[in-house]
């Protein structure tokens, strides 16, 4: 087949209304490419055999409510032969497609805020990115892993040919290496937001950015090459089959060819913004731009548009108009330029632009190295006038910008204050909840901030942290002394009731029991030779300390302050003191809990959240209780109780509140009814649970890997691998933040318990790459028990 070395059009396809944001090349049929677009669709295009040269389209998909972003083909299984379809978009959600229905075969939900990237991997896995700043990985339908870490939107994903490593890239300007769900690496050297990313084998990948550069890196974090060309900013790239040779796209209107590491041929197009490419199996190149049309580009001479449609697509692009603002054209001023005889000179490179003079007008040439000729590309209108920074006083701050947007025509004009170490993405955000205004508009808005702070840095967010528990001696529910006794029960850190047992034994460190805290073995050399005593561990583990005392003073002191329509009358005091007493302590006189007064319990833990403290730990404690159990969990209340639990984790609530409602969730699981309600409102409890994770709080992190614990427990012995997936995802992500090596410890144990005995859970947890996360635990020796448990449960991923 003639090839000329140069791409050239093969075909327009004006198949969608909008902005085409996606494309890639289709598993099946031979030659076929999705394109996905701002007008809420997919398409499917199939090479025809018309005089055209041109793609039909197949089929039409549609389950977005918002613009599509984004689009990933899932490479085929014995399931789908023909591969799967997974588009991302505005709307949050993640919809994939089988090539013959037009509706979504599933949705994914779970990301905060737009899809903007995906990327597939082996066995199905698929990686996306969102403006919510994280990572998500998905396999079988269920969501495995959230990458966080990125202090802005991640842009752009790529699964690595190694199985386990994925990259992501944000725009915080940096580029994440994970593996198994921690991030192994940060590269830095990018001056703004990076937009794309691209696999060139097992150790390198190029990356693109708003900075107007294209980067090569090598996995172990170096750059190894910079490549400059673009004039703005650069939204995608591809690679050939080669592995050394790509292609990129921008907002300076153009597709670049690059080989041998240099810009071999610039193809400009009559759109502002050049959104997406992607190469076919017989190496021609599709392109996706902001006017709505697919443009397909071959340097093969029998796949070339007719000369025809070659002069239209001249003609077309010559009547473009070029603001300099968006063109990155520099400062033009009318009286330097030269006349029309400076297109009698070539040019020295390919792509290269010249603008001229012509009368009062200004046009802009490129030069075509292929064609031997200056080539118009469009009309310069408008002049250079970027905007310089100055601090602006609005509402009392200071900002680097107060822009005025105008929403609606004869409507009030807003303010929006914004500072370049801010994200654009979630400026907007804030700024069209802040008035009421439709999301619709985010893009428009961003993209409005962008434009016009040009040049200015976007730096990180700073981080925010403190223990929210401070102060002296004085009641912190739950709280424990730290004195050591390893008689304590290593999950409670208190001495708990065993029955036969005297006072807390001091026995030497390493040989009591990590479970109940008795002397379970003579020697640390016996103990090593013997059964695994951590895991599985399928009896629940509760949260038992208790001072009923303090607690009672504690509600009597904040019902003193509570304002009046708050006040617990004096009977509803002394039924919830009598509740405590006869729930605490396994040799009470008091009668059984009765029903009035677990239903006083119930009405006053919907005390206000500032001082409902004191009765979420008499609750803590109380759902021990059969009856309680019973009566609290029970079919009809369990879903009310759940939900309360829950709207007291929230992540932006109070520490002493999450902590107790996770305490009270793990403790429910010590009764029959208890763990059948929790067990039925699992995805929702773990998943709001971990979200916690990301509390700066030890007490916290140890109740939530205690409550991940107690549903891995439940699950050893069922064969219900979703469910399994969640505790391993959830055990991963919470370990990704967690210092406190107790929570650390009982992560460790719901893993092991989660694959003992389960060789598809093993294998889930080894695809999720749980080996190399945990490795660095099995050298811990203080306490002995991290790593000791660690050992085994890399022993049973082998």
């Amino acid at each position: 087949m003639a090839s000329s070395n140069s791409y050239k059009l093969r075909c327009s396809i004006p198949g969608h209304e909008m902005d085409v944001r996606g494309l890639a090349t289709a598993a099946f049929p031979e030659g076929a490419f999705v394109s996905v677009s701002r007008d809420r669709t997919g398409r499917v295009w199939v090479p025809n055999s018309s005089p055209d040269k041109g793609f039909t389209e197949m089929c039409c998909m549609s389950g977005h409510s918002n613009f599509v972003s984004c689009v990933c083909i899932i490479a085929p299984s014995e399931t789908y032969p023909r591969g799967l379809i997974a588009t991302g978009g505005n709307d949050n959600n993640i919809c994939v497609f089988t090539l013959d229905r037009p509706q979504p075969l599933f949705t994914l939900k779970g990301h905060k805020n737009t899809v903007c990237t995906l990327s597939s991997g082996k066995f199905g896995t698929l990686l996306s990115g969102s403006w919510d700043t994280t990572a998500r990985v998905w396999l079988n339908e269920k969501c495995m892993m959230t990458l966080q870490g990125h202090a802005a939107a991640v842009w752009a994903v790529v699964i690595l040919p190694e199985h386990g490593l994925m990259l992501t890239g944000s725009a915080d300007k940096t580029i994440k290496l994970w593996k198994a769900g921690r991030c192994e690496k940060t590269f830095t050297g990018h001056e703004d937001c990076v937009r794309g990313l691209a696999v060139i084998s097992n150790t390198e990948f190029f990356s693109c950015s708003n900075d107007t550069s294209i980067r090569r890196w090598l996995v172990t974090g170096e750059c190894v090459q910079v490549y400059y060309s673009h004039t703005n900013y650069i939204y995608s790239l591809a690679v050939f089959p080669n592995c050394q040779d790509f292609v990129s796209t921008g907002e300076d209107r153009t597709l670049r060819i690059w080989r041998k590491g240099e810009c071999s041929q610039t193809i400009r197009l009559p759109a502002q913004s050049v959104w997406c490419c992607c190469i076919l199996p017989n190496g021609d190149i599709a392109v996706g731009a902001s006017d709505g049309i697919i443009r397909v580009f071959t340097e093969a001479e029998d796949r070339m548009a007719s000369a025809e449609d070659l002069q239209a697509f001249e003609d077309e692009l010559s009547k473009a108009t070029i603001d300099p603002k968006t063109g990155d054209l520099g400062d033009i001023k009318l009286e330097d330029l030269p006349g029309r005889e400076h297109l009698n000179e070539p040019g020295n490179r390919d792509g290269q632009t010249r603008l001229i003079k012509d009368e009062q007008k200004v046009e802009a040439y490129q030069w075509s190295v292929s064609d031997g000729r200056w080539v118009k590309i469009g009309d310069v209108v408008g002049g250079s006038n970027q905007q310089t920074s100055k601090s602006v006083m609005y509402e009392g701050k200071e900002y680097d910008y107060v822009f005025t947007i105008d929403v609606n025509e004869g409507g009030p004009s807003m303010k929006l204050p914004y500072n370049v170490s801010d994200d654009p993405w979630l400026t907007a955000h804030n700024f069209l909840q802040k008035n009421d205004l439709n999301p619709m508009f985010l893009d428009q808005v961003a993209n409005f901030i962008i434009e016009n702070t040009k040049g200015h840095v976007v730096g990180p967010a700073q981080p925010a942290g403190g223990d929210p528990f401070t102060g002296g001696a004085r009641y912190i529910p739950g709280s424990s002394d730290d004195r050591p006794g390893f008689g304590a029960d290593p999950f409670t850190g208190a001495g708990r009731y065993i029955p036969g047992s005297g006072p807390n034994p001091t026995a030497p460190v390493g040989v009591a029991d990590p479970f109940t805290g008795g002397g379970a073995y003579s020697s640390a050399a016996l103990r090593q030779t013997a059964t695994n005593i951590y895991f599985p561990k399928t009896d629940g583990v509760t949260f038992e300390q208790a001072n009923a005392t303090q607690i009672i003073a504690k509600l009597k002191e904040l019902n003193g302050g509570a304002p009046q329509e708050h006040k617990l009358s004096e009977d509803i005091l002394e039924g919830l003191e009598r509740l405590l007493v006869s729930v605490c302590g396994p040799n009470s006189s008091m009668p059984p809990p009765n029903l009035q007064e677990i239903s006083l319990l119930w009405k006053a833990s919907h005390w206000p959240e500032d001082i409902v403290f004191p009765v979420l730990d008499i609750m803590r404690l109380a759902v021990r209780h059969p009856q309680v159990n019973e009566s609290l969990c029970g079919e009809a209340e369990g879903v009310q109780l759940c939900n309360h639990l829950l709207s007291l984790m929230r992540p932006e609530g109070r520490p002493a509140n999450q902590m107790l409602a996770l305490r009270t969730l793990c403790n429910c699981f010590s009764g029959r009814h208890g763990r059948a309600l929790l067990m039925a409102q699992r995805e929702t409890v773990l998943s709001r649970a971990a979200d916690l994770a990301t509390v700066s709080n030890k007490n916290i992190h140890i109740a939530l890997a205690t409550l991940v614990l107690n549903y891995a427990g439940c699950l050893h012995s069922q064969p219900d691998l979703e469910a399994k997936a969640q505790c391993l995802s959830v055990a991963s992500r919470v370990l990704e933040t967690v210092q406190d090596k107790e929570a650390v410890f009982r992560l460790l144990v719901a893993l092991g318990t989660t694959v003992a005995s389960d060789q598809t859970a093993q294998d889930l947890a080894r695809s999720l790459g749980v080996n190399s996360q945990i490795s660095k635990y099995s050298s811990v020796s203080d306490p002995p028990k991290v790593g000791e448990c660690c050992q085994l449960v890399l022993k049973e991923l082998q």
